[in-house]
């Protein structure tokens, strides 16, 4: 349990996942993140999940386009 003045324990999860996508996905490193202004790492964090949105978009746009293709038999 967390004191009146703490972080709550969600908040600090949801800071750990951002921090993770981040690193994983953008490759800043953990001081980057941690010195980064709250506003700008919010505003790169949303920037990121759009970018991976539009891929995993572009993704499946592009295997619904390819499931039409038959391979052809040779035996």
């Amino acid at each position: 349990m967390r004191s009146f003045f703490g972080l709550s324990l969600s908040y600090i999860r949801s800071i750990h996942q951002q921090f993770f996508y981040m690193k994983y996905y953008g490759g800043w490193s953990l001081f980057e993140l941690y010195n980064l202004p709250i506003g700008l790492r919010n505003w790169y964090f949303e920037l990121l999940s759009d970018h991976k949105k539009e891929e995993s978009e572009k993704v499946k746009e592009s295997t619904r386009k390819n499931s039409n293709y038959k391979v052809p038999n040779f035996r």
